[in-house]
């Protein structure tokens, strides 16, 4: 059995680990036939679609993936194991030298025994935090689920200096490796690396580029909840640095200001990010929480790279189960699971080939440590393998927990 603080995990018990902080996530499970038809229209008819000058008008890649993965306690007890197929299509149409489209699907096949705990499980596979439902649960039946999701639909127009962009898109504001609490609109777990391209949100993104080197932005989030995050950023270039800050709300219950910074000191490059968030309902009160970031990297001759990156909250989040680390249901604010964490990696470019990585991150409020060592192989130019395992050993609710998670993954790109 898989045990947990406060739960142990049988064949025969829902799975808790992917509790939400209200309860179990919501299950969607209308199937609109319409939007999937149009999904396989695009892949039929748009794959080979290229056109003839230098210039596509119409592109489409990705990637297919399978993934096996197993979780458990210990080499000795039992074993939860999954298996995804993933799918990814990216399709771009470039209408005129100034407007573009693009609609980008996740399709993912999913077996294995995690989807026999039923609701708690394919409801969150199938949950879409955007004002518009677009995932799908097309098939879901004891031992296998198939699902699709929109990720990316957005019409983007620039002109002369300004731009603007429409849609379900990725708003990236962060200037760190592993935790951005500048990233107000689409915050991601560093755990979930399969999922490379992050979430995307419903926004309306205005952007003003004043000179090359300096960048004003708007943005207008609204979530399925009707929540508003929205917030403005400023970004330039000073000593050397690209140095922005930002002001907003987030979601519809907390200001938000922050800076982040981009440079170098000698042969090392240095980033950071700082951000508070204080309650509305609370302001000016003593439940604001600050997040502050900063991280070195260096990229060696042989492409091998060393990063490091320490982080500062004053009001961590209360870290019951680990499969909050993967929850989507986090923001920015809540990055952070002790006072001080402390993270390390080096990859090392064995060969032109081989990557061997090893990802350690420190949690001395938990007393509790990840350690994540991990294998790259390329096989050929579009198909590469990678062996990943995810270690956490950590004291929550009061009980030492620890657990394993091992995946083995061969990924061809289009």
């Amino acid at each position: 059995m898989v045990k947990f603080p406060g739960c142990t995990l049988k064949n025969t018990e829902p799975l808790r680990i992917f509790n939400s902080p209200t309860g179990y996530l919501k299950f969607t499970g209308n199937v609109c036939k319409k939007s999937i038809l149009i999904v396989w229209i695009i892949f039929l008819f748009c794959f080979p679609l290229h056109s003839q000058e230098k210039k596509k008008s119409i592109a489409l890649n990705g990637y297919v993936s399978t993934m096996q993965s197993a979780m458990f306690d210990s080499l000795s007890g039992p074993f939860l194991n999954e298996n995804i197929i993933h799918n990814r299509l990216n399709f771009k149409a470039y209408l005129s030298d100034k407007i573009t489209f693009a609609a980008d699907f996740r399709n993912r096949l999913f077996t294995g025994d995690m989807v026999r705990y039923g609701r708690p499980y394919t409801g969150m596979i199938g949950e879409d935090d955007g004002v518009v439902d677009m995932s799908w649960n097309i098939v879901e039946e004891q031992s296998f689920l198939l699902n699709t999701t929109i990720d990316r639909l957005w019409f983007d127009l620039h002109y002369t200096n300004f731009q603007i962009t429409l849609g379900r898109q990725r708003i990236n504001w962060g200037q760190t490796f592993v935790w951005n609490p500048n990233d107000i609109f689409n915050a991601y777990s560093y755990f979930d690396f399969d999922y490379v391209e992050r979430p995307g949100s419903d926004a309306v993104r205005l952007q003003f580029f004043p000179s090359s080197s300096s960048a004003a932005e708007l943005v207008l989030k609204v979530n399925s909840e009707y929540d508003i995050t929205t917030a403005g950023l400023y970004r330039f270039n000073r000593w050397g640095y690209d140095i922005q800050f930002l002001a907003g709300w987030m979601n519809s219950e907390e200001l938000v200001l922050g800076t982040g910074w981009s440079g170098s000191i000698g042969s090392l490059s240095f980033r950071g990010e700082g951000t508070w968030f204080e309650p509305v309902e609370d302001f000016p009160g003593d439940t604001s929480t600050i997040l502050i970031t900063s991280g070195l990297d260096r990229i060696f001759k042989d492409n091998s790279v060393a990063q490091i990156q320490l982080m500062y909250c004053n009001n961590p989040l209360d870290l019951s189960n680990f499969g909050s680390l993967y929850s989507r249901d986090f923001t920015a604010k809540d990055l952070a699971f002790s006072k001080f964490t402390a993270f390390g990696q080096f990859t090392w470019a064995a060969t032109p080939l081989l990557n061997l990585t090893l990802a350690a991150m420190w949690f001395p409020d938990l007393d509790g440590y990840f350690a994540g060592p991990s294998m790259d192989y390329s096989l050929s130019e579009n198909l590469d393998f990678s062996l990943i395992w995810q270690h956490f050993d950590a004291v929550m609710s009061g009980e030492r927990a620890k657990i394993n998670l091992g995946f083995l993954r061969l990924k061809f790109s289009f």
